[in-house]
């Protein structure tokens, strides 16, 4: 970096701000690039789950023909959302999912799943992965270095994610009746097992995020007194915004319905913002934003199939839980 601050001190009138925000975008690319990884796996799991429905065949094709540069894209714009995102904002994002995770959770019906969380949460785990970086990287002598090593890695599991999908789309149908492939075997035997591996991977992420967030949240305050008159808006806002998704989530989602949750979500945080955060925590808000949609619009195909799956078990559930206590008043009358 000495050679970089050497050149940029020739350069008149412009801020080293602007040319020392390597860091940053190693940071947005690591994010970008676990929201890939994300992505990736559930579009094999969903693409496996229709492929074996003879009722979604079509919606099998559609995941199987997602052009080769729209992934592109979707990579490098979330690298240069979460290279602006400020780590104040970053941390909030997560905190606010992690608690809207845990009381959707925990108001499901027992023996169901929702599998569009693990869509909903994609803009949060970059966030809570670049917060997770800033925080764990603070004051390195090599933070840099350390930063090109994870995005190297992080590029590396990208790349063979991204190829398993392209192999799947194309062979999978092909190699597991042939039987003679090794990735598509092993996909035959254990792809209904991908979704419970990815939630003990986004339990560990998140719980370290969380932590993370909270430290950089805090690291800002001179006095006990500045957090108290952060956190108490910050509680009550976050409060009302679980209370809101508890109540969507007993009706049928639709996108019209995920769209408008997160304008309410990100309202609350930007009128929060407004009384006790900065003017740059309210760009940063606007630019979270953008990123919540996109992600939203990128995954849309994936989105509809995992509403009709959660629909349709939690009418199931539902029924299985009406017909024994129907059973049991019968059974009452008759004795």
């Amino acid at each position: 970096m000495g050679l970089l601050s050497y050149v940029a001190s020739f350069l008149p009138g412009v801020p080293w701000n602007l040319w020392g925000s390597v860091d940053s975008f190693l940071q947005g690319l690591v994010g970008a690039c676990a929201v890939s990884v994300l992505y990736n796996f559930m579009k094999v799991h969903l693409y496996i789950r229709c492929l074996n429905d003879p009722e979604r065949q079509k919606k099998a094709t559609q995941l199987s023909s997602s052009p080769r540069l729209s992934d592109l894209l979707h990579l490098l714009l979330l690298t240069f959302i979460y290279s602006l995102l400020g780590p104040r904002v970053g941390a909030l994002v997560v905190l606010e999912f992690s608690l809207r995770a845990v009381s959707m959770i925990l108001s499901l019906q027992k023996g169901t799943q929702s599998s569009q969380l693990f869509l909903l949460c994609q803009f949060s785990l970059g966030c809570g992965i670049t917060c997770s970086l800033d925080y764990l990287h603070e004051g390195a002598p090599h933070r840099t270095w350390n930063l090109l090593l994870a995005v190297g890695l992080s590029g590396l599991i990208v790349w063979q994610t991204r190829r398993m999908c392209r192999h799947v789309g194309v062979m999978y149908e092909l190699h597991s009746s042939k039987r003679y492939c090794g990735v598509c075997l092993s996909l035959l035997a254990c792809w209904h097992a991908i979704p419970a591996q990815l939630c003990r991977a986004l339990k560990v992420a998140f719980l370290v995020s969380d932590l993370a967030a909270v430290a950089v949240i805090n690291r800002d305050f001179l006095s006990t007194a500045e957090a108290v008159r952060f956190w108490t808006p910050l509680t009550i806002c976050y409060t009302l915004l679980v209370i809101y998704m508890q109540e969507e989530q007993h009706q049928n989602p639709t996108e019209q319905m995920a769209f408008q949750t997160v304008f309410v979500r990100m309202g609350g945080l930007l009128i929060l913002m407004m009384t006790v955060g900065r003017w740059a925590d309210i760009l940063h808000i606007f630019i979270s934003l953008v990123g919540e949609l996109w992600c939203l619009v990128h995954a849309g195909a994936m989105l509809d199939i995992c509403r009709e799956e959660d629909y349709a078990a939690r009418v199931s559930t539902s029924r299985r839980t009406t017909i024994p206590r129907k059973l049991t008043t019968e059974t009452a009358l008759d004795g």
